[in-house]
C-alpha cells in the first residue's frame, strides 16, 4: 500500500457522501413504488412481476463478487491512469439515470408479453449499472483513507449521504404523483426523472471530486483469478467476522421492519406512527454520525464497535421486559438502534480493514472480490430476513381474516418484533468478539 497524497479534506468527504445520495435517490423509491407502478399503470400481473423479481434478485446476488473481481482483474491488466474505481463509477451513472427513468416508461400500446419483456430488459439494466457503480464506490474508501479515523470519517460521510439520499425521493416521489394523478403516466415519469437527474449529478460530481490515495500495489493479470475470494475465505477471518456481523444486522432487522406493521397497526393500533418512527431513527443517526469519528479517532474502531453494540443489546433487554405503550417503544427503540447501527454505519471502513489485513496475509489488496463478496453475504440477509418474517407471521398464529387478533397473537408480535433484532444485536457481538481481528498496522 503507498500512500500517494495526504491530508483528507472536506471536498473528499462531501465527495463520498454524493455517491451513496446519487445512487439511493432512485434505489429508494424501488421498493415502494416499482410494484404499483407495474400492476397499476402498466398493467402487468402482480403474478408475473412477483416471478420477475424473484429471478432478477438470485441473478444480482450473485453478480456483485463477479463485478469485483472483473474489476481487479481488468485494472491489473490495462492500470487505467483514471484509478482503479472512479472511471467505472463514472461510466455507469448515466446508464443507471436513463435505465431507472426507462423502467417507469413502459409503452402503453404495448402488448402483455411485450410489457414484460420491457419490464425484464430495463430492471435488469438498471441494476446491473447499480452494481457496476456501488461495487467501485463501495470498495473506493480502501482507496482513500489511510488510517481508522479517515475511514470512520468516510463511513460517516456516507451515513448523511444515505440518509438525505433516502428521505429527499420518498418525499418528493408521492407529491408528484398526487399532483399528477389524473395522468398516473405523466406523474410517474416526472417523479422519476426528477429523482434520476438529481441522483446523475450526484455520482458524477462523486467520481469526479473522489481522489484514490492509496496507489495499489502492482498485481500481474495473470495473477488475478476470480478464484481468489476462495483464499480470502480460508485464510481471512476479518472478512468472515465483518460479512457475518452485517448478515446477522441485516437479517434481523429486515425481519423486524418487515413485522413492524403489524405492531404499529395490531399491536399498538397507531400505524401513522410508523413514518414517526422512521424519521426518529434518521434523526438519531444523524446525531450519533457526528461523534463517530472523534470516538474512533480516541478509541479505536474495534472498541467503539463492540461497546455500542452491549449498549443496544442491554436497551433491548429492557424493551422486553418493561410493558410499553407506542411512545415509550419509540424512544428506547430508537436510541437502541442508535448504538446498533454503530458498526453498520461504520461497516464500510470495516471492510477497508479487511482489504488491508488481506494484503497482509495474502499480498493481494483484492477490493473488488472482497467487497463484492461481502455485499453478497448483506443480500443473502436480506433474502433471509423477508423469508423469516413471512414464516413468524404464519407460525406466531396471526390470522387476517380477525378485525382484532388474540391477546396471544399480540403478544407474540410484540415478542417477536423485539426478540428477532435483540438475537440479531447478540450475534454482531459474537462476530465482533471472537471472529473480527482488527489490522495492525
Amino acid at each position: 500500500m503507498k500512500s500517494t497524497t495526504t491530508g483528507l479534506t472536506t471536498r473528499h468527504r462531501l465527495a463520498y457522501a454524493m455517491g451513496d445520495l446519487g445512487g439511493c435517490m432512485t434505489f429508494a423509491i424501488m421498493g415502494s413504488f416499482l410494484l404499483p407502478y407495474y400492476t397499476d399503470v402498466a398493467g402487468i400481473s402482480p403474478q408475473a412481476v412477483a416471478t420477475m423479481f424473484l429471478v432478477l434478485k438470485i441473478w444480482d446476488a450473485i453478480n456483485d463478487p463477479m463485478m469485483g473481481s472483473i474489476m481487479d482483474k481488468l485494472f491489473a491488466k490495462t492500470h487505467n491512469k483514471g484509478g482503479k474505481f472512479r472511471p467505472w463509477m463514472r461510466r455507469s451513472a448515466p446508464i443507471l439515470a436513463i435505465s431507472a427513468i426507462l423502467m417507469y416508461n413502459i409503452p402503453s400500446g404495448m402488448g402483455a408479453g411485450a410489457k414484460l419483456v420491457w419490464a425484464y430488459a430495463t430492471y435488469l439494466i438498471y441494476e446491473a449499472s447499480y452494481t457496476v457503480f456501488n461495487i467501485p464506490y463501495g470498495s473506493l474508501i480502501s482507496a482513500m483513507a489511510t488510517n481508522d479515523t479517515e475511514r470512520a470519517q468516510l463511513s460517516t460521510a456516507r451515513g448523511y449521504g444515505s440518509i438525505v439520499g433516502n428521505l429527499v425521493p420518498v418525499m418528493l416521489f408521492p407529491l408528484i404523483i398526487d399532483k399528477m394523478s389524473a395522468n398516473p403516466q405523466l406523474g410517474y415519469t416526472a417523479g422519476i426523472t426528477v429523482c434520476a437527474v438529481l441522483g446523475f449529478v450526484a455520482c458524477l460530481l462523486s467520481s469526479l471530486w473522489t481522489e484514490e490515495r492509496v496507489a495499489p500495489p502492482a498485481v500481474n493479470a495473470d495473477d488475478v483469478h476470480f478464484t481468489d475470494i476462495l483464499v480470502v475465505l480460508r485464510k481471512n477471518r476479518s472478512f468472515w467476522g465483518v460479512s457475518l456481523m452485517s448478515m446477522s444486522d441485516t437479517i434481523a432487522f429486515t425481519a423486524a421492519n418487515t413485522l413492524g406493521v403489524y405492531l404499529f397497526r395490531d399491536v399498538f393500533d397507531a400505524l401513522p406512527m410508523m413514518s414517526l418512527s422512521s424519521m426518529l431513527m434518521m434523526a438519531f443517526t444523524a446525531v450519533s454520525l457526528l461523534f463517530l469519528p472523534r470516538l474512533v479517532k480516541q478509541w479505536g474502531t474495534d472498541k467503539v464497535v463492540r461497546m455500542s453494540v452491549l449498549v443496544g443489546v442491554a436497551l433491548y433487554v429492557v424493551l422486553l421486559v418493561l410493558p410499553s405503550n407506542v411512545y415509550t417503544y419509540l424512544i428506547i427503540v430508537n436510541v437502541a438502534l442508535m448504538f446498533v447501527k454503530v458498526p453498520i454505519n461504520l461497516q464500510w471502513g470495516m471492510v477497508s480493514d479487511v482489504i488491508e489485513y488481506n494484503e497482509q496475509v495474502t499480498g493481494n489488496r483484492s477490493e473488488g472480490t472482497i467487497y463484492g463478496t461481502f455485499n453478497l453475504a448483506r443480500r443473502i440477509g436480506q433474502a433471509i430476513g423477508a423469508s423469516a418474517a413471512a414464516f413468524v407471521i404464519g407460525f406466531i398464529g396471526y390470522n387476517s381474516s380477525l378485525a382484532v387478533q388474540t391477546a396471544q397473537t399480540l403478544s407474540n408480535i410484540r415478542l417477536a418484533v423485539i426478540g428477532i433484532p435483540m438475537l440479531g444485536t447478540v450475534l454482531m457481538w459474537v462476530a465482533l468478539r471472537f471472529i473480527w481481528k482488527p489490522v495492525k498496522a
